[in-house]
């Protein structure tokens, strides 16, 4: 390829300046510079390379021919190298003029035959749309065929594999022994303790029964402590049957020492000496929020064993029951273990193990306290009353209570409440303190008398032949008065 001439720029004057040659100096560089080795001649090639490959007669250029004459327009297999232009074909024939083309333009992509194409890039690519019939069911078939051996082998190795037996002689499970901790005080140490000591209660009278709980208070005598309603229906019938069922699942007959309806309790008496007794406690020292434990036999279940906490104190509650002549108030112990039927008589354990009531109502949606279903509501006589009347109980057969001698009901003005006098006993102690009817009681001793039921517990506090004041409203006015209780 001849080099193109382009056309040089003159020089500008600050150029030549700067970098013309200096007049003294001729030629582009200095005289001395040495100039560089000549390059050998190559050697002449050798005989067989010429007979080979030189012009086919003098005064030619370029390759030979191939035997046989030029070869077609298109390359073939017998003619892989020549074109019809070889001749004059730079890459060809060095001796050949060069020249400055077009830029090289690409034809389109011609058409390929079969599925296997070579795209622009040179990739090889299977063509889908090319794949023959015969092809394409092959590849199915093959296709299938792997899914129905690995089918076949799946089917073999789960059905001919031997299966492990249903039931085995040799099977050990796996046991470990834990450290179980029982600290002091916790629910199963408490339950533990005092189980023995609470019993079973089965009362029979004729055809029918009942059963509730009971607390050993005196082991070598057989004495039992119980609610009144528990054992109330045996009372006045010789054919009935009172029966003590202990921890350990023995049994003795019991009989009634003696019940308190104003108070709801009552003592049975087996004769099975040298019972476990219970450790009585002091309901003075408990405090809203203690633990405490109810164990009794709710609803026949004997054992049970309950837990929670003291959830209010003081809490005048009305004792009656069907069937049952008991008619109580009682300061209550409100707890929300889960007291049921048949838990009445059995005991409310403390933390350290002391009995500090005996379970004896519910509260319930249908107003009965001593049937239903536990709703978190339970109460127990303070164990310090239960132990004072079952003392009486065990020495007399009866218990002692004082009384002023007035039946009232609640009410209320809506800023202050009180127990409104409906009656007077003539020659009562109240009489003779000078209490009217519509008198309206709202203090005992300056503690405040909200209800009937809180001016029945403030009476019942003290003993008969104590003197007691008491405040009433008269007329729109309060006024004190002096009562000496007389013996209920």
């Amino acid at each position: 390829m001849a080099p193109r001439r382009t056309a040089v720029p003159e020089a500008n004057p600050a150029q030549e300046a700067a970098f013309g040659r200096p007049a003294q100096v001729g030629g582009s560089f200095a005289g001395d510079r040495p100039l560089p080795p000549s390059r050998p001649a190559p050697p002449p090639p050798p005989e067989a390379v010429l007979r080979a490959f030189a012009p086919s007669g003098p005064g030619r250029t370029g390759l030979q021919d191939p035997p046989g004459g030029r070869p077609g327009r298109r390359r073939t297999s017998s003619g892989p190298w020549w074109k019809p232009d070889a001749a004059a074909d730079p890459w060809r024939d060095p001796h050949s003029p060069s020249g400055l083309g077009a830029p090289a333009v690409y034809d389109e992509e011609e058409e390929q035959d079969g599925p296997i194409v070579v795209d622009a890039k040179g990739r090889r690519k299977v063509r889908l749309r090319d794949l023959s019939i015969r092809l394409s069911v092959l590849a199915l078939l093959a296709v299938l065929l792997v899914g129905a051996i690995g089918g076949g082998v799946g089917y073999f190795l789960t059905r001919k594999t031997a299966e492990t037996p249903l039931l085995s002689q040799d099977s050990k499970l796996s046991h470990v022994s834990p450290g179980i901790s029982r600290e002091p005080g916790s629910v199963a140490d408490i339950a533990e303790r005092i189980m023995p000591a609470v019993v079973s209660i089965e009362v029979r009278v004729g055809n029918s029964g009942a059963t509730g709980s009971g607390v050993v208070i005196d082991g070598d005598n057989g004495y039992i402590v119980t609610n009144n309603h528990v054992v109330s229906g045996a009372a006045d019938n010789a054919d009935a049957e009172i029966r003590a069922v202990f921890s350990d699942g023995s049994g003795s007959a019991a009989r009634i020492v003696g019940r308190d309806p104003a108070s709801d309790v009552a003592v049975i008496k087996v004769d099975k000496p040298g019972l476990v007794t219970a450790s009585l406690g002091e309901s003075d020292d408990v405090v809203v929020g203690d633990p405490v434990v109810a164990i009794g036999s709710p609803l026949g279940l004997a054992g049970t064993v309950t837990s929670g906490i003291v959830s209010a104190l003081d809490r005048p509650v009305r004792l009656s029951g069907e069937g049952s002549d008991t008619n109580a108030v009682i300061s209550a112990i409100q707890t929300d273990a889960p007291i049921n039927p048949g838990n009445s008589g059995g005991a409310l354990v403390d933390a350290s193990g002391a009995v500090v009531g005996i379970n004896t109502a519910i509260a319930s949606l249908g107003g009965n306290g001593t049937s239903g279903g536990s709703i978190g509501l339970g109460f127990a006589i303070p164990i310090d009353t239960v132990r004072e009347v079952a003392q009486q109980l065990i020495s007399t057969g009866s218990a002692v209570h004082a009384s002023l001698g007035v039946n009232t009901r609640s009410v209320t003005d809506g800023t202050r409440d009180g127990a409104l006098v409906l009656n007077v006993e003539p020659g009562s102690a109240g009489a003779k303190a000078g209490i009217k009817e519509q008198d309206v009681v709202i203090a005992v001793d300056d503690q405040p008398v909200g209800s009937s039921e809180e001016l029945t517990v403030a009476i019942d506090s003290h003993k008969p032949g104590d003197t007691v004041t008491i405040e009433i409203v008269r007329g729109g006015s309060s006024s004190t008065v002096k009562a000496t209780l007389d013996k209920a």
